[in-house]
C-alpha cells in the first residue's frame, strides 16, 4: 500500500487532503525557514515557496519514519507589490498589510515538493520506488474586496490571519474579504490537489492509489 506523509503542521492542508479522500499521515519538519532563506539568499516569492517546500520535504524524508513512503512538503508565500509576504505573526504587521491589500490583487504561490522514499528494488509484491525528488509551484491570483479598518481589526482579533501566508485565509473567516480567485482555489488553501496528482504521476503513482479502499 502506498503511504503519503505530509511534511506540514498546517491544519488546512491536512483537512484539504482528508476531504479529498487522500490517505496520509503528518510528520512535521524542524526546518528553520529564516535560516534556509538566509543560506540560499532567495528573495523571489515564487522561488522562496519552492525552496521552503523542498527543505521541509527533504528534512522529513531523511527521518527513519519516512522509509517506504512518499513525502510531500508545501509552503505558501503571498506576493504583493513585488514583495514576499509570509506569516505576519504580529497584529501590527497584519494590519499594515491588509490595509494595503484592501481592494487590490496579489498572487499566492504554493510550492510543492515530493520525495519518493520507497525502495527502488523492494522484496515481495511492493511497487518499486523511483527515487524521485521533484517539485513545482502552483500560483493563483487573489483579488480582495474593500475592507474598512474596523473589519480588519475585528479579523485580526480572531487570531486567524497571524499564522497565514499573506495574512488571510480563503477557507476560514478571511474568505469574506476575497472577491475572486484566478487559478486553483486549493492553491490558496496551501496545497493544490491537482498539482499533487501530477507530481505523483511523475513518481509512477496514481492518486487513486491513495483513495480509501472501497
Amino acid at each position: 500500500m502506498v503511504r503519503l506523509i505530509l511534511a506540514s503542521q498546517s491544519p488546512a492542508r491536512t483537512k484539504l487532503l482528508t476531504e479529498a479522500g487522500i490517505r496520509h499521515t503528518v510528520l512535521v519538519s524542524d526546518v528553520d525557514e529564516d535560516a534556509v532563506q538566509a543560506r540560499y539568499g532567495v528573495t523571489d516569492p515564487h522561488d522562496t515557496a519552492l525552496l521552503l517546500a523542498r527543505a521541509k520535504a527533504e528534512a522529513v524524508a531523511a527521518l527513519p519514519e519516512a522509509e517506504g513512503a512518499l513525502v510531500l512538503g508545501c509552503d505558501s508565500v503571498f506576493e504583493f507589490d513585488g514583495e514576499a509576504h509570509g506569516k505576519p505573526y504580529s497584529a501590527a504587521v497584519a494590519r499594515e498589510r491588509m490595509l494595503r491589500m484592501s481592494g487590490n490583487t496579489g498572487v499566492l504561490h504554493t510550492g510543492h515538493w515530493l520525495v519518493d522514499c520507497r525502495d527502488t528494488e523492494p522484496d515481495g509484491d511492493a511497487a518499486p520506488g523511483t527515487g524521485a525528488t521533484l517539485g513545482t509551484v502552483a500560483s493563483a491570483e487573489v483579488s480582495f474586496l474593500q475592507m474598512d479598518a474596523a473589519e480588519i481589526d475585528a479579523y485580526i482579533a480572531t487570531g486567524e490571519p497571524l499564522h497565514c501566508a499573506g495574512s488571510f485565509t480563503i477557507d476560514g473567516l478571511g474568505g469574506a474579504f476575497i472577491r475572486k480567485v484566478d487559478g486553483d482555489p486549493h492553491t490558496v488553501v496551501g496545497l493544490s490537489v491537482s498539482t499533487l496528482r501530477s507530481l505523483l504521476a511523475q513518481a509512477q503513482v496514481r492518486i487513486t492509489e491513495l483513495w480509501p479502499a472501497s
